[in-house]
């Protein structure tokens, strides 16, 4: 018999913030036939809906978290001086105490640190490979002339397969890219952690070690987009062999130590609403990018922030390597990845880190993937339960850059979850409203472009049901 008062411990199931919540933000409720006129006001583009019309609003993760007391603490004790703010110092610390690179550029948003790096090193024929390029990783170089070649493994187009690290940048591919392109018309390659167009999938250490490796030895330097760096780190802990007794800043360190630099979105995994970085090892690349970035952003001590977001950003990227929190975040995404692959609906599996993807294109086989079958979608979700995320397909990835239109490799919906915010009755509340729309899925419509901008169309596009 065990001793009184020792128990054995029980398997829990439950989901459990680890936070207590001290300050609470009202959400509005609305009526089906009010979302109805939203939407079509909006062009049928949710991007342009009021944020006051969205009851959970799961866009995107990008500076929408919630900041904690320590960050906002820090916030007030803020340096604010224009030139050499004591702000800058503790926020170049902590980059340089994670990633190690020897120098740190601070911008207002990660958009801005890939358009200063990308304006610097990619002109017209230059091709960019990486796993899978973002939106605005994409179209800034574009822009450039460049082209943003993705060179996922082929299990990271395929929704349904399971592989511990759907993101890895096919080796073999990247080798034959290289020698076809040739070295010369490579400026470096990049790799993005974890990929967001891809499913928020995890790239695992052996990859990001071999894809180093791979391009060192054609001479050429190896970038991350390390946006959810935190996140990569903790499915390696959870998933590659010889890395579960390591704590995710290990992960991390040993993840920036195989590459040159890095951009970065602080408003992911550095917890903040605003903010972001470009780091590099290379003197000379990091005088041109800092003498761009007085041109464009800001003085070098701050780089288009201020002081108080650079606080916050010193703070939260150790809060975002905090294995509580990322066992709750990574977990949150895999319970409702649970409830959902029970009812039938096909999703991006297994699920990422920051958001679940809805695989329209197997949801809703009777919309043509010309009627853009992830928008549909999406516009269903709100329709119905007042929830909005954002397509990950066609309309975001299939104009190309001579103006043609090719269907994406796959049509997705990212529900991206802010950090911090929503709480299991939410996540419930969400489950119920995918299922709710999956039995009357053949009611939903596709849709066609009637309105769009030249470059990076989705955020600005306008559309119509197709009856």
């Amino acid at each position: 018999m065990p001793p009184k008062n020792q128990f054995d411990q029980p398997h829990i199931k439950t989901v459990v913030e680890p936070f207590r919540i001290r300050s609470v933000e009202p959400i509005t409720f609305t009526t089906p036939q009010q979302r109805a006129e939203y939407l079509a006001n909006a062009g049928y583009n949710p991007f342009l809906l009021h944020a006051d019309y969205v009851l959970i609003d799961l866009l995107t993760d990008s500076g929408t978290g919630a900041m904690s007391s320590r960050q906002w603490a820090g916030m007030i004790a803020s340096d604010e001086s224009y030139a050499g703010a004591t702000s800058f110092y503790k926020f170049e610390a902590s980059v340089k105490d994670i990633t190690g690179f020897k120098h740190v550029i601070p911008t207002h948003q990660g958009r801005a640190a890939e358009h200063i790096l990308f304006a610097n090193t990619v002109k017209k024929g230059k091709v960019v490979p990486s796993n899978t390029h973002f939106d605005t990783t994409r179209a800034n170089i574009e822009t450039t002339g460049g082209e943003a070649r993705d060179l996922v493994i082929a299990e990271g187009r395929q929704p349904q397969t399971i592989h511990p690290f759907k993101g890895n940048i096919d080796l073999d591919a990247l080798r034959h890219t290289i020698e076809t392109v040739g070295v010369e018309n490579i400026p470096f390659v990049m790799l993005t952690v974890t990929n967001n167009s891809g499913g928020g999938q995890p790239v695992s250490m052996a990859n990001i070690r071999a894809a180093s490796e791979l391009a060192h030895s054609y001479g050429l330097p190896f970038i991350l987009d390390a946006c959810r760096f935190a996140e990569n780190s903790w499915f390696i802990h959870l998933r590659e062999e010889g890395y579960a007794d390591k704590t995710p800043i290990e992960i991390a360190r040993e993840m920036f130590s195989y590459a040159d630099g890095c951009t970065m979105s602080a408003k992911k995994d550095g917890m903040a609403n605003i903010g972001g970085f470009l780091a590099l090892n290379d003197d000379n690349l990091a005088l041109t990018c800092r003498n761009m970035l007085i041109l464009t952003e800001g003085f070098p001590t701050y780089g288009g922030m201020a002081g108080y977001d650079l606080e916050a950003v010193a703070i939260g990227l150790y809060e975002a390597l905090d294995p509580d929190y990322l066992r709750y975040r990574i977990r949150t995404i895999e319970y409702l990845g649970e409830k959902l692959t029970a009812a039938g609906i096909p999703i991006v599996r297994p699920t990422g880190g920051h958001a679940l993807y809805l695989d329209a294109r197997a949801m809703l086989p009777h919309i043509p993937v010309e009627q853009y079958p992830a928008w549909s979608l999406n516009n269903a979700l709100y329709l119905v339960g007042g929830v909005r995320g954002v397509e990950i397909g066609s309309v975001m990835f299939g104009m190309q850059p001579d103006g043609t239109e090719k269907p994406s490799a796959m049509d997705l919906v990212r529900l991206a979850f802010p950090r911090r915010v929503y709480t299991q009755s939410h996540v419930d509340y969400l489950a119920e409203i995918l299922i709710a729309i999956n039995d009357q899925k053949d009611r939903v419509t596709g849709h066609r472009i009637v309105w769009q901008a030249p470059t990076l169309r989705h955020f600005t596009v306008r559309l119509e049901p197709v009856e």
